[in-house]
């Protein structure tokens, strides 16, 4: 049966597999990690807290209201009831609860339309709370590992869901406010930085990194530091760069006699690499990791492909070919070559995006092109509607349908605002002609102003958030590189190197432990050049962290300039505080709840002073006697 006739449990299974899919990239290890809560405890805390979110947000309520500092609706009792949801033994799961809370949420919003707007405050609500626990933690070790990396599942139809940790479930539900808390970040910041990986033993933990307080050169170079993201980040952007300026090259020498020469040997090489790279993704995680830029890189790798295969055709004919098939088909290889040039230079953007004003706009073109599909999907409609139109006044007229090309021409220039109404006059005078003005008014009116007015929002809508959604995306290419880690790390084209030079001739005879020591060995060849780089800024890393520690700050602090003389000022002494003190407002109370307040003791003020005026005046006997025969005569009343 389909829809919804079938059985619940069906349904909450296929959900339970969807959610778990849709990951970024799937940790091979989700086979034997388990939970670090058991998963029934962690399911019953998400359920408390949902019970407490649904109280404090009985009904539909302005955004606003949930989100602002000192929120009359998450207070600050609500926050320490959310804390307090795990008790002392198991609160570490708290925050991981409320975003599990956050896509329950999401998906009653998606299957309840009618409270949609509700479920979706309840969730933003979580976020808010989410974002409170972390920012107001103190230790910074419980913060990290405990709270934000270790893994935990929750039931779904009797069984654990496979384990996850904040890091990953905020990235994968895009929660903007856990991410752009400072904890967050800042674990974001050490996994970025190598600061914290994945213990060899046991990869669903993250432990430090011993070394980065070493400040010894030959410390820090270790083939195994390239599994920092930085690092990768750094060298895909070198690789890049280089593999540009290989395409350049060859471009603009071509080689007349069809012959491959240095230059466009290491061009393919890398574009060979580039593709087993890909291929390898799609075998570990799947088809549903392909995005828009595995698209892209597919089209830019096909096309290098086809260059290169029409090349090898043209060598396959002799120098003295007398049809010029040679050169007929050294020609088109260029051709296909020469067109690949704008995907090589957009394709830089998939290695800046680590950079603020290439990453902003990077989003902004990203939630432009989902937008856009709305666009596409009526424009489609509409196209095949007037084609078929077009074509049917065609055959009508001579039974041949032999200006389909010119049509489609026609139609196309009018999509791109260019419209040429000569040549419809014979499509049956005058519905061609009709039929064309009302295609170009849809089109160019219509469907063109709402595109407009559908980039205007998404335009609008992310630069509101430009930069917590800037932090989500360095998050997400942090979480791409950690979440499902190779144990070498060849980056393309050196992983060509490991699987023709060293996997296919040792892995399936060589001891691991050997295996992993010829690894190190040539990693530390290939990359000798970047480690020596790379352990240079290491050890004054390790320098400055060696002073922070001396005095006792944390190991990511800087000395700013306005904390340079802290110490020897003392604002309590001169009297500075107190001064302070009075001048500041209390934003915790709205303004006319403060004026109410002040008036309310003014008043009582003033009614102590005209009963204290009474009693001097008349005397408390007579007061109270004239009291009492007032209240004697309104009872006889």
């Amino acid at each position: 049966m389909l829809g919804w006739d079938r059985h619940p449990s069906h349904r909450h299974h296929e959900h339970w597999w969807y959610e778990s899919r849709r990951r970024l990239l799937p940790s091979y290890q989700d086979d034997y990690v388990v939970s670090a809560i058991p998963a029934p405890i962690v399911t019953e805390i998400a359920l408390r807290l949902r019970h407490l979110i649904e109280e404090c947000v009985p009904c539909e309520l302005d955004e606003e209201q949930i989100t602002r500092p000192h929120s009359r609706v998450i207070t600050k009792k609500v926050i320490k009831a959310a804390k307090e949801a795990g008790g002392r033994d198991h609160k570490s799961c708290v925050v991981f609860c409320l975003l599990v809370n956050k896509r329950w949420w999401k998906h009653q919003a998606l299957v309840e339309l009618w409270d949609a707007d509700l479920h979706q405050l309840r969730a933003m609500a979580c976020e808010v709370i989410a974002k409170q626990l972390i920012e107001e933690e103190e230790n910074i070790d419980w913060l990290l590992h405990s709270v934000l990396l270790k893994r935990y599942s929750v039931m779904i139809d009797g069984q654990p869901t496979p384990p996850t940790n904040v890091i990953e479930k905020a990235v994968d539900l895009h929660a903007l406010k856990v991410i752009g808390s400072s904890g967050y970040q800042k674990c974001v910041s050490f996994l970025w930085k190598g600061w914290l990986v994945q213990d060899e033993n046991d990869p669903a933990t993250f432990v430090d990194y011993k070394g980065k307080d070493d400040t010894s050169f030959w410390a820090h170079l270790d083939p195994d530091r390239m599994r920092a993201p930085m690092y990768q980040n750094a060298t895909q952007m070198l690789i890049s760069f280089m593999y540009l300026a290989l395409y350049t090259s060859a471009i603009n020498t071509v080689n007349p006699g069809g012959d491959i020469d240095v230059i466009e040997g290491l061009l393919y090489v890398f574009t060979l690499g580039f593709i087993c790279d890909e291929l390898t993704k799609f075998w570990k995680a799947g088809w549903y990791i392909l995005g828009f830029w595995n698209a892209f890189n597919a089209i830019m790798y096909g096309l290098m492909t086809t260059s290169l295969v029409l090349r090898f055709i043209a060598l396959s004919h002799g120098v003295d070919d007398t049809d010029g098939l040679r050169h007929h088909f050294n020609t088109l290889s260029y051709n296909f070559l020469a067109v690949s040039a704008p995907m090589f230079w957009i394709r830089l953007l998939l290695y800046l995006d680590s950079f603020r004003f290439f990453g902003a706009m990077l989003v902004v073109l990203k939630v432009m092109m989902k937008e856009s599909i709305i666009f596409f999907a009526l424009l489609a409609v509409i196209v095949i509607g007037f084609l078929q139109a077009f074509i049917g006044l065609d055959y009508a007229d001579d039974q041949v349908a032999g200006d389909t090309v010119f049509i489609i021409q026609a139609m196309a220039n009018a999509v791109m605002q260019s419209p040429d109404f000569t040549g419809f006059e014979k499509f049956q005078h005058p519905f061609g002609l009709i039929l064309y003005y009302c295609f170009t008014f849809v089109v160019m009116v219509v469907l063109l102003n709402i595109l407009i007015a559908l980039y205007n929002s998404a335009y609008e809508d992310i630069y509101d958030n430009a930069n917590d959604e800037y932090l989500a995306m360095l998050a997400q290419k942090t979480m791409m590189f950690v979440r499902a880690p190779d144990e070498n790390v060849y980056i393309p084209p050196f992983n060509l190197i490991e699987l023709f030079l060293v996997a296919l001739p040792f892995e399936w005879w060589v001891s691991k432990k050997n295996y992993e020591r010829i690894n190190d060995y040539v990693m530390a060849t290939i990359y000798s050049p970047l480690l020596l780089v790379s352990a240079y800024f290491e050890v004054k890393v390790a320098r400055d962290i060696s002073a922070n520690r001396a005095r006792g700050d944390g190991d990511d602090d800087t000395i700013e300039e306005w904390e340079q003389m802290d110490g020897q000022i003392d604002f309590e002494a001169d009297g500075w505080n107190k001064k302070v003190e009075t001048a500041k407002s209390n934003l915790e109370e709205e303004p006319a709840v403060a004026e109410v307040r002040q008036l309310r003791e003014e008043v009582d003020r003033l009614k102590t002073l005209i009963e204290e005026l009474h009693k001097a005046v008349v005397g408390p006997g007579v007061g109270n006697g004239a009291g009492k025969e007032a209240g004697n005569g309104a009872s006889n009343e």
